[in-house]
């Protein structure tokens, strides 16, 4: 790997614009794209705060840091991660930030550890992530099976959208003590607890959510530049406060008090005016090891979606980011976010199109991005206090419709049999369980339906006494590997083996050799259409070897390529076959059998030479 190469992959795309010459008209249409982007970035930082972490543990931040509140910690996270990830990153167009894609993992890594926890945890993701990128696995991650992606998506949007019917209806949670109760991380957990405490069902609340529904569903349609989700929130906001719903109470269980809309300020009393100071997290071994699951969901998951977000940008621009730097610059960005009291981050698709569509040109649309949210908390933090939270669970409502992608899932369905298993599996284990389960579960059944696949392609067949009709092409005269018309020597078997050689060629080996009435002297393996063999290949063909000289079998290689051939050598397996039973093609293989039969020795040696290998 040369310096230069190295450089190229690692040179962070600001760097880059930057070199080319950045004059004020670019400077102008990154200026428009930013504010665009941070006005639709507000609500939904807010709303993910609020979604992603439990009651219980909000109010345990809230008694160490009044400011420290769930919608204040989804701005932090748009700043510092938003701003670093455009700084650091591999593409031009990026913005980052709290997704929803995280919510249901950093809610279930809340619930079980503490904020502590998914701290830590975030700081290991994000090492793991810089490694990742720095050791070239930029382009591996693209390689993960699409229904395992599509899949767990479609569970998350579930997940979402059932996270929210506490807000959305204004249902009042209590157990059955009569004490205020928490929503669970589970999912069978939360329709139990929603279930139970539907009698608590809030009319107010639910207009506010159907309002700003319908906002959010029409107003795109009819004024696509105007940002639905502000608009939606803000008119919301008006509607409460000219009403005096967040200051009027009402009585439920003729016991608890609640307003009879429920904001930012009821619940958490506001965000604060500025960003706080980083502090570093608690690390303890044992913490480690527990977490070890979570950080590698996070990373996981971190990595598909700004991979994903960079694609969907290259194909709108015409443009080619670095995947291995962008992986670094998400590594950097949440080790930074969760330091300053936020949330794991990635990149945002909808965002990032959003910074398309209105002119952004370079990474400097993200930093300003990141700056006008900043803005908003240092001049216009008073005013979050009066947006409805059941607005807000009616923009998170709608972000989880368009993450399901109903009509994508639907197609996947009609696709073929062990797709639609992992797809349902992932969805299934997302859905009933949590990520770290679902994505673990689906990539290893992906990977081995795979094999399993691939054990199907790759055949392996006995030729005729006379072999004819395999090569699909007329023979060459000059083609050593040509087998129209060879003979086959009495006592001996010719197998031909079509595709790569895996693991699942044992089997049929050691099933074509079952089959033999009487022990050949010579068996031929043809490996002439063999691509490559792995290390259970190998395994497979030693094993197949040792059978043979167990029945007195001679085992000859025929048209072995050079990467099987290479393969072998590094084993050893060239010194237990012997290279003179291994031959470049067939026809030199069947008179090195010949001379076998009649002689007991070799009149015409490997073309194979040791000192070639």
């Amino acid at each position: 790997m040369t310096r230069v190469s190295w450089r190229d992959r690692h040179t962070p795309k600001l760097v880059t614009c930057l070199r080319e010459g950045y004059g004020t008209r670019t400077f102008v249409s990154d200026f428009g794209a930013g504010l665009t982007v941070a006005v639709i970035a507000l609500p939904l930082a807010m709303a993910l705060g609020i979604a992603s972490i439990p009651q219980n543990v909000a109010d345990e931040l809230a008694a160490i840091h009044p400011w420290l509140t769930p919608p204040a910690m989804g701005l932090f996270t748009a700043v510092v991660a938003g701003a670093i990830i455009s700084i650091l990153g591999g593409s031009r167009y990026q913005i980052g930030g709290p997704t929803a894609a995280f919510m249901p993992l950093v809610f279930a890594i809340c619930a079980a550890h503490g904020y502590a926890g998914l701290v830590l945890a975030t700081c290991m993701a994000g090492v793991i992530l810089i490694l990742l990128g720095l050791f070239r696995f930029g382009g591996v991650i693209k390689f993960v099976p699409y229904p395992v992606v599509a899949g767990f998506t479609a569970g998350i949007g579930v997940v979402i959208m059932t996270s929210q019917i506490k807000d959305f209806f204004g249902l009042a949670l209590l157990t059955p003590e009569g004490g205020v109760a928490s929503v669970p991380a589970e999912f069978i957990g939360k329709l139990e607890i929603f279930w139970a405490n539907r009698h608590t069902f809030n009319l107010y609340s639910v207009g506010i959510a159907l309002g700003s529904l319908l906002i959010l569903a029409r107003l795109p349609k009819l004024a696509p530049r105007v940002p639905a989700a502000i608009v939606a929130v803000g008119l919301s906001a008006i509607v409460v406060k000219l009403m005096g719903w967040s200051s009027a109470t009402v009585v439920y269980d003729g016991v608890h008090v609640r307003p009879m809309v429920e904001t930012i300020g009821t619940r958490f009393g506001g965000i604060p005016s500025n960003l706080p100071r980083p502090q570093l997290p608690t690390i303890t071994l044992d913490m480690v090891r527990a977490l070890i699951p979570a950080a590698t969901a996070i990373a996981f998951l971190g990595a598909i979606e700004s991979l994903l977000s960079a694609v969907v940008a290259d194909g709108m621009t015409g443009s080619r980011h670095r995947s291995d730097q962008e992986l670094v610059a998400q590594g950097s960005a949440n080790i930074a976010s969760v330091l300053f009291f936020g949330l794991p981050a990635t990149g945002a698709i909808a965002r990032t199109a959003a910074n398309i569509r209105s002119g952004g040109k370079t990474p400097v649309a993200g930093i300003l991005h990141a700056l006008f949210i900043l803005l908003f908390m240092l001049a216009l933090a008073p005013l979050a206090k009066a947006i409805p939270l059941a607005s807000l669970a009616a923009v998170l409502v709608m972000v989880a419709w368009k993450v399901s992608d109903l009509e994508n899932f639907r197609r996947l369905l009609m696709g073929p049999k062990p797709d639609v298993l992992v797809l349902l599996t992932t969805f299934g284990l997302t859905v009933i369980f949590d990520l770290t389960i679902a994505i673990g579960t689906g990539v290893v059944l992906a990977s081995l339906l795979f094999m399993q696949r691939m054990t199907q392609i790759t055949t392996v067949r006995g030729l005729d006494d006379t072999i004819g009709g395999i090569d699909t092409e007329a023979p060459d005269p000059k083609d050593p590997g040509r087998v129209e018309d060879l003979a086959v020597p009495p006592d001996v078997v010719v197998y031909e083996i079509n595709g790569p050689f895996f693991f699942g060629v044992a089997n049929k080996l050691q099933l074509a050799l079952d089959q033999l009435q009487r022990p050949p002297k010579i068996i031929i393996l043809r490996m002439r259409y063999v691509p490559h063999i792995d290390a259970t290949g190998l395994n497979a063909l030693r094993e197949f070897h040792a059978k043979c000289r167990r029945r007195g079998t001679t085992l000859l290689l025929g048209g072995v390529h050079a990467h099987p051939m290479f393969e072998l050598a590094r084993v050893g397996l060239d010194d237990e076959i012997g290279l003179d039973n291994m031959f470049e093609n067939l026809d030199d293989a069947l008179v090195r059998a010949r001379s076998l039969l009649n002689t007991g020795h070799d009149e015409s040696p490997s073309v194979f030479d040791q000192t070639a290998i």
